[in-house]
């Protein structure tokens, strides 16, 4: 396996863009060409993660995409895993890569939704649910992450104050990105005072529908001698799967894919948590970030709710989680979001991120979760 690198990443700002989504995937995938230092025509392979491209009537985007960027000849192919696609379509960047398939690979996750009516987007979202069991019977997202926000309270006493901590943390850190959805911050008594969505789950504990792209290069060492920005090392690329019904499922305290997960890739980068500066993890609603960060061995079966309001999860804390803003306030366009994640890391290594700086950024992970957990993509990242 070759050293394999992302050289290259972009985004644009989270939230109701007029462009489309192939226009939208074009600009960002240039402009992390661009800032790689490589060519377009040195481009090997095109990952495309577009979970609902129906949305705008189109399909097999890749060919389209690589038209644009000048190379048609180069094989393309679109991923979907719901919410965790880019972060996927990663994965297949980093093995043909690492397994000298190719010398270097675009990864691209976009998404577009604000064209349609909340009922028509909570439906493409409820797509990566079980329908047969879940959606068809009245679930939604806010309705099974409450169901595990209540089964985290029942089992932890996890309080709202805990969440509200998350919400007001993340919207703090969007407040200082300019890429975010929601570029404001919060009070705790605002998150108190937001109306019940889905009993424990409040307004604030919810991350918006968006529209957004985002981009990465990958790139074996050997192909980038002079690399026009501070590369990330992939130390570990791991995917991991759980059953997908959560009313099949031994616990509902955490998300079993993440735990098999992390455990992988630790192993893989050869390193333990205590090693990670500072992490993106996937926060649709403010409980899966407390989840998330105990599923990872960051803290305690629950004791990531109390280290949060304790602002060891801030910015300028212990283990910073989400210098970005999250999904929960940077925003969340499905399939662009596990790419974001790495963004965030790649501006952070740079020394880009602005009034978001976190300091000694050595070690970085970002995790993305598919749904409720039926899919979840750990990367861990270094320096040279």
């Amino acid at each position: 396996m070759r050293e394999t690198w992302v050289v290259g990443a972009a985004t644009n700002r989270f939230g109701r863009r007029p462009e489309t989504g192939r226009e939208a995937a074009a600009a960002v995938a240039l402009a992390a060409i661009e800032r790689s230092g490589l060519a377009p025509s040195q481009i090997g392979y095109t990952f495309v993660a577009n979970a609902f491209g129906v949305a705008e009537r189109q399909a097999h985007v890749g060919p389209l995409l690589n038209t644009a960027l000048g190379i048609p000849e180069v094989p393309s192919v679109t991923i979907e895993s719901a919410c965790s696609s880019s972060s996927a379509a990663l994965h297949e960047a980093y093995v043909h890569v690492a397994g000298g398939f190719t010398d270097a690979a675009l990864v691209v996750g976009f998404e577009r939704l604000s064209h349609l009516d909340t009922l028509a987007a909570t439906s493409y979202f409820a797509m990566g649910a079980d329908y047969a069991f879940e959606t068809r019977n009245g679930a939604t997202f806010p309705g099974l992450y409450a169901t595990l926000a209540s089964a985290h309270q029942a089992a932890f006493g996890t309080r709202a104050e805990e969440l509200g901590a998350v919400a007001v943390k993340n919207h703090a850190n969007a407040a200082r990105n300019p890429h975010a959805h929601f570029q404001k911050e919060i009070s705790l008594a605002t998150y108190l005072a937001s109306p019940i969505v889905a009993s424990p789950l409040r307004l604030y504990d919810c991350c918006p529908f968006s529209d957004g792209a985002s981009a990465l290069v990958v790139a074996a060492r050997e192909t980038v001698p002079a690399p026009a920005a501070e590369p990330l090392i992939i130390r570990a690329s791991v995917r991991a799967g759980s059953i997908a019904d959560m009313h099949d499922r031994p616990t509902l305290t955490g998300l079993p894919a993440t735990r098999l997960a992390a455990s992988k890739a630790f192993r893989q980068a050869g390193i333990e948590p205590g090693a990670i500066d500072f992490a993106e993890v996937h926060d649709c609603f403010t409980i899966a970030e407390l989840m998330a960060i105990e599923d990872l061995g960051f803290f305690p079966a629950g004791r990531a709710g109390v280290a949060t309001v304790d602002g060891e999860t801030a910015r300028d804390g212990r283990l910073p989680i989400n210098p970005s803003g999250g999904l929960k306030a940077k925003g969340h366009p499905v399939s662009a979001t596990g790419a974001a994640q790495v963004v965030e890391i790649f501006e952070q290594f740079n020394g880009t991120a602005g009034g978001r700086q976190v300091p000694h950024t050595e070690t970085a992970l970002a995790h993305n979760v598919g749904a409720t957990g039926g899919s979840c993509s750990i990367h861990i990242f270094g320096r040279r």
